[in-house]
């Protein structure tokens, strides 16, 4: 790359790259953006009145170099897209395409156990304290972390669903100590600051991801520890948007059991996915009526439409555990045979 080349901004490599690149690639990257970024790109763009070939030559021969480098991180970590990068392009020029991506991209801690076979890492972890296996979960895939939260005994299993709901930040010491035992290879780099992970939404990520028994066994275990979290996962667990992933029959089942006036409130703020597949599971008459009073509805408070999706998610709720209806979950004891 040139000296020239060398004292271009992002914001300036950027905006020749797009121009480089063409309207119609440009047009998709832009769907990816915000609008500020939108905003500020098209003006550099504007600015631009000629691009110099071995300029645009050399931005995209270091974009495609920044894009392979992210690539092997994704892959196996720094150190492996380090090493891949020195065989192919010399140790400087690797060095300083590994600087340039870490210095704005943070590598999330445990990347490398991301790609490992759930049970490997259940293997290694299952004797660890608690707090450790929560902490380790919380970073892992949702499925990941169902299979590994599934397969530990049950007397621990509530104890680390609640320590992950309970997390809010781990310094980064205690990480990259943890992350070098779990892969003393590993070469990782870890922000300064606290990194957040764990809290409800993730032990809800994690419980979708188990089978139903062991889902029942925590929360029934978590209710007597503490009923108020039980009851904030639970109603996290499936929300009324999550209705378009049951079965007809199922929907069907739901529509018989609630109130007219919960289903017509619920739809009020509902997407058009979900008010179709209610429709279609609707008798003619029903779904007629249904749309005829959604047209003439005034406005209604949204604590309302809130309130009665609850109560349907409830009824949801109440029919799964009576068996009357599956919701998919990430065990095999959803399998329909």
């Amino acid at each position: 790359m040139s000296k020239k080349d060398k004292e271009l901004s992002g914001k300036q490599k950027a905006a020749l790259l797009l121009i480089s690149l063409g309207p119609e690639v440009s047009a998709s990257v832009y769907r990816h953006l915000s609008e500020e970024e939108i905003e500020r790109l098209t003006l550099e763009i504007s600015s631009v009145k000629k691009v110099d070939s071995q300029a645009k030559e050399d931005i995209i021969e270091e974009f495609h170099q920044i894009a392979v480098a992210q690539e092997y991180i994704s892959q196996g970590g720094i150190g492996y897209a380090k090493t891949v990068l020195e065989k192919a392009l010399g140790e400087q020029q690797a060095q300083a395409i590994i600087n340039r991506l870490t210095s704005s991209l943070q590598v999330r801690p445990f990347d490398f156990a991301r790609k490992a076979d759930p049970g490997q890492i259940f293997n290694f972890i299952q004797n660890e304290h608690p707090q450790t296996i929560a902490l380790i979960l919380s970073y892992l895939e949702p499925a990941q972390a169902g299979v590994i939260l599934s397969s530990l005994p049950q007397e621990v299993q509530a104890d680390i669903a609640k320590r992950i709901a309970m997390m809010e930040s781990t310094s980064p010491e205690v990480i990259s100590e943890i992350e070098s035992v779990l892969e003393r290879k590993l070469s990782s780099t870890v922000t300064q600051d606290y990194t957040e992970t764990g809290g409800v939404d993730a032990v809800v990520e994690v419980l979708n991801g188990v089978d139903r028994q062991t889902e029942k066994t925590i929360l029934d275990a978590l209710e007597i520890r503490d009923p108020e979290l039980a009851e904030e996962i639970k109603k996290r667990m499936f929300v009324f948007e999550d209705i378009v992933t049951l079965d007809a029959r199922a929907i069907q089942r739901i529509i018989r059991d609630c109130e007219n006036e919960d289903l017509l409130l619920a739809m009020k703020i509902s997407s058009e996915e979900v008010k179709d597949i209610l429709f279609r599971n609707m008798s003619q008459r029903m779904a007629e009526t249904f749309r005829e009073e959604m047209e003439i509805m005034g406005p209604v408070r949204l604590r309302d439409v809130e309130d009665a999706q609850t109560r349907i998610v409830a009824v949801t709720r109440r029919l799964e555990d009576s068996g009357e209806i599956i919701i998919a979950r990430g065990g095999g004891d959803d399998i329909i045979v």
